[in-house]
């Protein structure tokens, strides 16, 4: 037996919420778990694009998508409370730990360098506009937990981190932002 995909709710530029409001796609609830929907996807796009010499980083970022689809739940289920002050702390002992890895920098960077590396930094620009789109839900029409808003911000720090160690495992050298 197949499943239809394909519900019509939608046809007329509303959809469901969990709690079975209809509501616009425009919602803001609706928009921050669509961004947030779209960096879980990018993040599988960067796993399957990862270069011989990042391998290592697959179960990390599978990991990331799964706390994102809990994300996704603690904004739109009541109660849901899945991203927590632990899931942020860990991110920063991990941003720290790579950073010692990576050479220090004292100028801008080009987002780029290696595929891997690449697709790391339009990540983190992803990241960047879910956590807008959850700051102005926070602000306008729902408060979230406050470890969801620190857990987005905290990872594009990390996919920021964790493309510098990707150039540095592909071997790969930074750009500068400025030629001088």
């Amino acid at each position: 037996m197949t499943i239809k995909i394909y519900t019509k709710v939608g046809d007329q530029g509303f959809t469901k919420q969990v709690t079975g409001k209809m509501v616009p796609k425009y919602d803001l609830q609706i928009v921050a778990v669509g961004d947030i929907d779209e960096l879980d996807s990018y993040l599988g796009v960067v796993i399957a694009n990862l270069s011989a010499k990042c391998q290592k980083l697959h179960d990390p970022l599978q990991n990331l998508q799964r706390d994102l689809y809990e994300l996704e739940s603690d904004i739109v289920v009541k109660r849901h409370e899945e991203i927590t002050t632990e899931k942020v702390e860990n991110l920063e002992k991990e941003i720290d730990n790579l950073n010692e890895q990576i050479p220090k920098t004292t100028h801008f960077i080009l987002p780029g360098g290696s595929v891997t590396a690449t697709h790391l930094h339009y990540a983190r620009t992803v990241a960047r506009r879910a956590e807008r789109s959850m700051a102005k839900l926070n602000a306008e029409e729902q408060k979230l937990a406050p470890a969801c808003l620190k857990y987005i911000n905290r990872l594009s720090d990390y996919l920021f981190i964790l493309a510098r160690y990707a150039n540095v495992l592909d071997g790969v050298p930074e750009v500068k932002s400025k030629i001088k």
